[in-house]
Parts: C-alpha cells; sequence; structure tokens
C-alpha cells in the first residue's frame, strides 16, 4: 500500500512560507504522488505560490486565531487536518511551533513521531535519516506505526521552486472554545538588529575561538580589540556568529570574554549544528567536539597561526596560515571601502 504524505506547515507573518518549509515540501514530494498540503495560519493565500508541487489536494484552516503559535489551537488545527486527509506519513518542517505542538498530536492520533530528520529515502519503504550522540552516530530509521510524524530539519533538500498556480483549497474549522483561547501573545521582545548575532539564514557562519583572548605577539591579550574587529565584520557582511565550547565557557571561569557571546552561540558536540552555505572559523583549533557542528556545511575555511591544527587534517577545505587579528582588519578595510563605494554611486 502506498503511503499517503501530508505536508503540514504554518504561515509566517507575511503569510508566506519559509525557508525550511519549503525544503520539507521538497522532501515530501519525493516520498510518493499521494501528496496533500495542509496550511495553518491567519492567512493561507500563499498556497498559490506552491500549487505547482503536485498535491492531490490542498487543505487549510485560516483565521486570526492562528495567527501566533499557541499550543491549544495549533494541536486543534493540526489534528484536524491529519484525520481529515488521512494521512499515513506527516511531513513538517522542525519549526520551534511544529516542535512543541506534533508530538502531542502524534499521541492524540496513536502515531509515532521522529524529530531532527536529516534525510529522507523511499526506495522499497520509507527509511529517515537521524543523528545522535551531539552529531557523532547516525542511524536509519523505520517504522510500521501510522501515522508517522516527521520533522524535518533545515537543510535537507533544496528549497521547492515551482510556478504560482491556483489552487482549490478546503477550509476546516476546529472547535475552539475559550478555554483554548487562555494563552495570549502581548507582545514581542526582539534585540536591535545590531545586536542579533545568531542569523540562520546568513551565507556565512563566523566562528570565533578561544585564541581571539589569549595573549598574541605582544604577551599581552586584546579582548576590546577582537571585540570591534568581530562585531565590525557581522555588522557588514551580515554573517552568523557561533564559537567554540572553550571560548563559550571562558566566563566561568571568570575570564575576560567577548561581550556578546552566550551559550546560544556555540557551535559543536555541546552546541547547534548549523547548516550555512560557508563557514569560516577564526582562532579555532580544529577540534572534534567543535568541527562535529560544521558537518553539514559545503565550504569549510579557517584562520590559524598553528598550520598543524585540527583543520590542517582534512577538516577544512582551505586553512589560511595568518593571523585572525591582521586577516579581519584587512577583511573589515576592505568590506567597509567597497560598502562606501556602493553608497556613493547611489548618491
Amino acid at each position: 500500500m502506498s503511503e499517503k504524505v501530508l505536508f503540514l506547515a504554518h504561515t509566517e507573518a507575511d503569510a508566506g512560507l519559509s525557508r525550511t518549509a519549503l525544503e520539507a515540501l521538497t522532501a515530501a514530494q519525493s516520498i510518493g504522488n499521494n501528496l496533500v498540503v495542509g496550511l495553518v495560519g491567519a492567512r493561507v493565500s500563499t498556497a498559490d505560490s506552491i500549487g505547482g508541487c503536485g498535491a492531490m489536494r490542498f487543505m487549510a484552516v485560516q483565521g486570526d486565531e492562528f495567527a501566533q503559535p499557541r499550543y491549544a489551537t495549533d494541536a486543534a488545527a493540526a489534528e484536524l487536518l491529519c484525520r481529515e486527509s488521512g494521512a499515513t506519513i506527516v511531513i513538517a518542517p522542525h519549526t520551534s511551533r511544529w516542535a512543541r505542538v506534533l508530538p502531542g498530536v502524534a499521541q492524540r492520533l496513536g502515531g509515532r513521531i521522529d524529530t531532527h530528520i536529516t534525510a529522507v529515502a523511499a526506495n522499497g519503504g520509507l527509511a529517515v535519516n537521524r543523528w545522535y550522540y551531539r552529531q557523532r552516530m547516525e542511524a536509519v530509521l523505520v517504522r510500521p506505526e501510522r501515522p508517522w510524524f516527521l520533522l524535518l530539519d533545515g537543510g535537507v533538500a533544496p528549497a521547492y521552486i515551482g510556478e504560482p498556480a491556483a489552487v482549490n483549497i478546503d477550509y476546516f474549522a476546529p472547535e475552539i472554545t475559550a478555554a483554548l483561547l487562555r494563552t495570549t501573545v502581548v507582545g514581542k521582545q526582539a534585540p536591535q538588529a545590531e545586536q542579533q548575532t545568531i542569523r540562520p539564514d546568513a551565507a556565512l557562519l563566523f566562528v570565533a575561538g578561544a585564541g581571539w583572548t589569549k595573549k598574541q605577539k605582544d604577551g599581552r591579550p586584546h579582548v576590546e580589540e577582537a571585540a570591534q574587529l568581530i562585531s565590525g565584520f557581522l555588522e557588514v557582511s551580515k554573517a552568523s556568529l557561533g564559537s567554540s565550547k572553550s571560548l563559550v565557557d571562558l566566563s566561568g571561569e571568570g575570564q575576560a570574554v567577548l561581550p556578546f557571546l552566550s551559550h546560544l552561540n556555540q557551535v559543536g558536540q555541546t552546541g547547534s549544528t548549523p547548516r550555512h552555505p560557508k563557514g569560516l572559523a577564526t582562532c579555532c583549533h580544529g577540534e572534534e567536539p567543535h568541527v562535529v557542528g560544521w558537518r553539514f556545511i559545503k565550504d569549510r575555511r579557517a584562520v590559524n597561526l598553528d598550520p598543524n591544527c585540527g583543520w590542517a587534517r582534512g577538516k577544512a577545505d582551505v586553512l589560511y596560515v595568518a593571523d585572525a587579528f591582521e586577516v579581519m582588519a584587512r577583511v573589515n578595510a576592505l568590506l567597509n571601502t567597497n560598502l562606501s563605494a556602493c553608497v556613493e554611486r547611489l548618491r
């Protein structure tokens, strides 16, 4: 019996779909021809933008109650779409919104769920890949239970690109009682743009290692200069900032640290596993616990004074044996010069 696949996504504030959702749609297409699209949000007008995906049916739960993430309403919407679609496989992007809701929906439907899926294959039966032990071991999973919910990490497949096409949407309305609306969103707090250092959609991941805070050629540390160089580069390049565990942990040892770093920036065995197209490590020695977080970065480069560091042993595509302070100072100068030239042209 062929699987019936439900691609389940929530719309963003602009009524569109995120890149992670479009990647999950591509993965859902690869499983079989029995594809159904289910959308949840305040508005689902974006359905036409994926109208050419080959889905046999488009379903939606729409309304102001579903504009903001809320477990009770999101669970009610997802459960209704899953029941009405009759799907045996539910594919969804691993967003914070779905990660909070879909495990409960799977329980309600008597199904199973697996999160952080990194690959999907449907040759002779559905199998998915998942990493364990902080990305050190990869497992291939199969399950006989249905429905099977799969939350896909970003970067699993190319984002869906197709011609828009008008679609007919079947709208459903779950019963929303006052009890389900007890949780309300009263506002959002976000850092200023210049203070935001974690940018999942950035083209480049810039990782700072503990070497930035160590003694330099003159025998003294230059933490303030390091902070200025790194923050200056991030401001102009709009890169995402990562860090090795050794640098983040310095704060607990009473040593000077970069003021804009936290454990949220940590990349590696005990941190995140980002999926930026390119990565640049500076003052990092390429230790295995740190490098394991680079598994899904395709173009890896590093700047380090030590030609025998871990990056030189097959872990980096290019290793620049140089002083990161001098390199980044030069890079910032070039970036600012080009930026000024562009501004002048616009004037």
